[in-house]
């Protein structure tokens, strides 16, 4: 049978290549953005508890309610912000799920929708698949700034969403609060939403607070929020996010949510309202990952990288072009195949190349893990 593909440009995703890489050659990953540590066993003991208990059956669609109620509590406190939990949170199953349906809630064909590049890669297939066109708006290298100028000039009658992430992946930057209330005048009294991606956003560094929108009470009444638990508290493979807006909104993402998923993990959900009730579980982790960052940096501060600059995510880039000519994709091969390290090409993340020779590692790793990457690193 003949089929016609909704996604004919679109092939495995730059993760799943390098994952199997490294597993094929036996590399060192940083390429993945997972931690290779366990979570903490009070969370484990917590999803046995409810699974014991009986919780194993569907949640309610919107998520438990204790779960809500614990977000609710976490935005307060770190955001003071309001969201009520019955109508304005949602448990998704991972950030993506709630940025894909984010999208198909309310992305129509023939719309535009703001992108900021390097992008991660699950943003631009989900606008396509709805039939609307991404308008890529390139961050400025090395600091990976918005020129709102630009921005503002790009917007007209067609632009719905503007699609922010901070701290950002793949450049482990993070927004400041004059682009936040950039964005809040560009936006303001303007049919425009903002899907606002702040899946690591316990892991601002540098006692530079996080610029959620949540903060902003005009830009909140027009933004989604999207997070991930699976980043907070080291556990991706639970898959389990959730996503903050005010009702009206939460109203139309909530009849696709229904659809896609219908309910999301029940005992995890309860293992994490109760893990989460701790505020140190969430507080402490950007001195936790601000630690690991410091601590991976010295060990290559010798090598013949340029060490670009992070001030969120646990991700690191490093620029290699005192190193090779090579772009970064052949590198990024041959530095697994034949030094046993993977790492993640970054023009893998924007639609048009940029010439930049930067390759992203994931420092969310052990001392010793971190150790012999570096060694490896320091070699080249």
């Amino acid at each position: 049978m003949l089929v016609n593909s909704k996604l004919p440009n679109v092939g495995t995703t730059i993760f799943t290549t390098m994952g199997a890489l490294a597993r094929e050659h036996n590399a060192i990953n940083l390429s993945q953005g997972f931690p290779d540590f366990s979570c903490d066993i009070k969370l484990l003991d917590l999803a046995n508890k409810f699974m014991v208990n009986g919780f194993n059956q569907y949640a309610p669609m919107q998520g438990v309610i204790q779960l809500r109620e614990t977000i609710a509590e976490i935005i307060s406190t770190c955001y003071n912000a309001t969201y009520n939990p019955d109508t304005e949170i949602t448990i998704t199953a991972g950030a993506t799920q709630g940025i894909y349906t984010s999208i198909a809630a309310f992305i129509h064909k023939g719309d535009e929708v703001i992108v900021f590049e390097p992008a991660y890669d699950c943003y631009i297939p989900a606008i396509e698949l709805h039939g609307a066109k991404v308008i890529p708006v390139q961050l400025s290298y090395p600091n990976f700034n918005i020129n709102w100028d630009e921005v503002k000039s790009l917007i007209n009658a067609k632009t719905k969403m503007i699609i922010i992430n901070s701290p950002h992946n793949p450049s482990g930057t993070t927004l400041n609060e004059s682009d936040l209330k950039n964005l809040e005048s560009l936006v303001k009294d303007k049919n425009i939403i903002v899907l606002s991606d702040e899946v690591y956003e316990h892991m601002a560094f540098d006692n530079q607070p996080h610029q959620s929108v949540a903060r902003y009470p005009s830009l909140k009444q027009q933004s989604i929020i999207v997070s991930s638990f699976g980043k907070t508290v080291h556990t991706t493979g639970w898959k389990i996010g959730y996503v903050a807006a005010p009702d009206y909104l939460m109203k139309e993402f909530r009849k696709v949510h229904q659809f896609l998923v219908f309910a999301v993990n029940h005992p995890f959900q309860l293992a994490l309202s109760e893990f989460l009730s701790d505020k140190n579980n969430y507080l402490e982790l950007k001195n936790f990952y601000q630690h690991k960052r410091d601590l991976f940096r010295k060990m290559i501060s010798g090598s013949r990288f340029k060490i670009e600059p992070c001030t969120g995510t646990y991700f690191q880039l490093l620029n290699y072009s005192a190193i090779t000519d090579e772009n970064d994709c052949d590198y990024a091969i041959r530095l697994t195949k034949e030094k046993k390290l993977a790492s993640i090409p970054l023009s893998v993340f924007y639609t048009k190349q940029t010439g930049n020779k930067l390759l992203r590692f994931c420092f969310a790793k052990k001392t010793e893990t971190l150790e012999k990457a570096a060694e490896i690193i320091n070699s080249l």
